[in-house]
């Protein structure tokens, strides 16, 4: 029997006001922004070009808190939610604008964008070919033994989108490119089929997009497979729309169900994404993680290393250590995959353990927890532990934090160095070996 709940959470919280209610900012809103003086007029044709191909959302909580217009367009926070023209390629671009500029019919356009989005690799590292485990529902993705993704269909969406997001796909519109599960009896059929599967992470898009009835529909089975100790719930609203937790019609039951899945006695995870630390500043973002942290659960922070938005040692300092001061555990700090605009803003893998090397020496072992910089590839999480010299070689030392295959998990592996590469399949094999580690030939790596 579940034993009743207390409500530390519970505060007074003031009536809603305008600034409460989630407003959301789209293409359409980029002349109004530029006429407020926000937006350069001249890049306006380029913006909704971007726009068309790789989506594009934010909201005016972000547009109105979060972002320094006066330092508009180095400002981090607008280069990680507004269009930037070099997120695609200049003949694409081009391309684009004129479509846009003669007003082009709708299916001519279409043609061009889709073009143009089937070459920018929608689906990284095996999401389709090899995550998947029922060939009738992209929902649900089983890459690693211990823990399933779950997408559910109605929280294929966020608050805001990050321009640097790795599942852009799902927001674009194009059925044929989405992952989604409409069935939670799917998710319970396979989960008591596998009792190896202890982690159910669901993601998305952002799951906490969905009503919180709606979220119970997937979460509350989970509470009936015994052999599912861990709840994970994949997002990004405590940057872009704390309100979540706080003030929305429903944040009150939102609490009310992490406070059941903790008394089931689950282990609830908020794996929130925090990719600069202005996104922890604001009062509403601090009385949400207070508000969470009272229901039993643990939220633990990652986010990758983006060009232009945190590709500095002093911002990962100040955000670790800001997570610590809040109560969030720093997780993950991961490298930028191979898709969508990756080309604008990835940082070469030198250059992101350079960084995480020299953030990690300046803060105390209380922020320590954090791993990377961190692949998510096809076989695993490959992490970058250094360079050394071998032999009179200069070489990176990597490692597979997790992996497909098990049997890789923690085993050392040595690449060439390479001052220009940015993902997994850029590197070698070090010293004339002729692979890295024969298991990976076996995951067509």
């Amino acid at each position: 029997m579940i034993a009743p709940v207390r409500h530390y959470w519970a505060v007074e919280i003031a009536a809603g006001t305008d600034a409460d209610r989630y407003r959301a900012v789209t293409d359409r809103d980029l002349p109004e922004l530029v006429r407020a003086g926000r937006l350069p007029a001249d890049e306006l044709l380029a913006m909704r070009a971007v726009a068309a191909v790789l989506p594009f959302k934010s909201n005016r909580y972000v547009v109105d808190e979060l972002i320094d217009w006066s330092a508009v367009p180095d400002d981090p926070m607008f280069r990680l939610t507004f269009p930037q023209p070099d997120m695609l390629a200049r003949p694409d671009l081009h391309r684009v604008m004129d479509l846009l500029r003669r007003e082009a019919p709708p299916a001519e356009l279409l043609r061009v964008v889709t073009a143009i989005r089937l070459r920018l690799n929608p689906h990284p590292d095996g999401q389709r070919t090899h995550n998947a485990p029922l060939p009738d529902n992209s929902g649900l993705q089983h890459k690693y033994a211990e823990t399933l993704l779950v997408f559910p269909r109605p929280g294929q969406t966020c608050h805001a989108y990050c321009t640097y997001c790795f599942r852009w796909a799902q927001f674009v519109g194009d059925p044929g490119l989405r992952m989604a599960t409409g069935d939670a009896g799917d998710l319970t059929d396979y989960l008591k089929t596998r009792p190896g599967i202890t982690d159910v992470l669901i993601t998305g898009g952002d799951p906490l997009v969905m009503s919180t009835s709606v979220l119970e529909r997937y979460v509350l089975p989970l509470l009936e497979i015994d052999t599912v100790a861990t709840i994970r719930i994949g997002t990004k609203a405590l940057s872009f729309w704390p309100h979540r937790f706080v003030t929305d019609r429903d944040a009150d039951d939102l609490l009310r169900l992490f406070e059941r899945i903790v008394a089931g006695g689950r282990h609830l995870a908020l794996m929130a994404h925090f990719s600069h630390p202005r996104e922890l500043a604001a009062p509403v973002t601090r009385r949400a993680v207070e508000r969470i942290r009272a229901t039993g659960a643990v939220i633990r922070g990652q986010a990758p290393i983006i060009r232009g938005v945190n590709d500095a040692a002093a911002t990962w300092v100040e955000l670790w250590r800001d997570m610590v001061h809040v109560g969030a555990v720093p997780y993950y700090c991961f490298v930028e995959r191979d898709t969508g605009p990756r080309d604008h803003f990835a940082v070469p893998l030198a250059r992101c353990h350079e960084l995480f090397r020299d953030a990690y020496s300046q803060v105390t072992g209380l922020a320590r927890t954090v791993r990377g910089p961190i692949m998510s590839a096809l076989p695993g999480k490959v992490c970058i532990d250094g360079t050394a010299d071998v032999n009179g070689h200069r070489v990176f030392v990597l490692r597979l934090l997790q992996a497909r295959d098990a049997r890789l998990v923690g085993r050392p592996f040595f690449a060439e160095y390479d001052d220009t590469a940015r993902w997994f399949t850029d590197l070698k094999p070090a010293l004339g070996a002729p692979r890295f580690l024969p298991e990976l030939d076996m995951l067509d790596c």
